[in-house]
């Protein structure tokens, strides 16, 4: 009888074709199902290496947190994505140290860290498509630390506001300035000041708690504005 999550490993995983038989039941029989509520840790830093996640449904965050405390989004996953930074220790010559939660009700499948290592060790196919996703995901962090060292910080702001408009499906944003800052790596004081701002030119309507987007198009247009130098 076909284990109930190989269809889903089959759709997902672009090298599921090029395993054995032997070596698709072994992936199959160690998933484990995981499910987390809204602001739940999935991956801690370098405190474990639990596997890799294939989200089912929901969506994550993957952050940076400084010594001082302040956190920077590097980017965020949804359903049918693949973590691989919860599986970092797997990666050869890596050391890099990010944390994961959940941003909504998430479920999940675990491939075992110690279970895809074993698989990628005798799988050219699976260490190909696990280096490449790793290669994928530093190129989503190198943009994001260009953002942080050289984009004004209107710009950044307008960015994540149509980004987040988009990932909601509606112009009604239901995030605190807190939160903004956080995925932002700045100060909230920054981000209320840069919001009042915002206001002041018809771009948005603050609320408690959120943000209504009033002018798309002026919204965009800071997305174009020259970073600063």
């Amino acid at each position: 009888m076909e284990n109930v999550v190989t269809p889903l490993m089959r759709e997902i995983l672009p090298f599921w074709g090029e395993l054995t038989d032997a070596q698709q039941k072994t992936l199959t029989d160690s998933v484990v199902r995981k499910t987390f509520t809204k602001g739940e840790s999935l991956h801690s830093g370098d405190e474990d290496c639990l596997g890799l996640f294939v989200i089912k449904s929901g969506r994550i965050r993957v952050f940076f947190l400084s010594e001082s405390g302040k956190e920077v989004t590097l980017y965020r996953l949804f359903e049918r994505d693949i973590c691989i930074f919860s599986a970092s220790c797997i990666i050869r010559n890596i050391n890099f140290e990010v944390f994961v939660t959940a941003e909504t009700d998430t479920e999940a499948l675990l491939i075992p860290a110690l279970i895809f290592d074993r698989l990628s060790r005798s799988s050219i196919a699976a260490a190909d498509y696990a280096n490449q996703l790793m290669a994928s995901r530093f190129s989503d962090v190198m943009w994001v630390m260009e953002q942080v060292m050289f984009m004004s910080f209107d710009k950044r702001l307008a960015m994540f506001l149509l980004e987040q408009a988009n990932i909601e499906g509606k112009d009604r944003i239901h995030l605190t300035q807190e939160a903004i800052a956080n995925h932002l790596g700045s100060a909230r004081e920054v981000v209320t000041r840069m919001l009042r701002y915002f206001q002041e030119e018809g771009i948005v309507e603050l609320f408690r708690g959120g943000l209504q987007i009033k002018d798309r198009k002026k919204l965009l247009a800071l997305t174009y504005t020259n970073p600063e130098t």
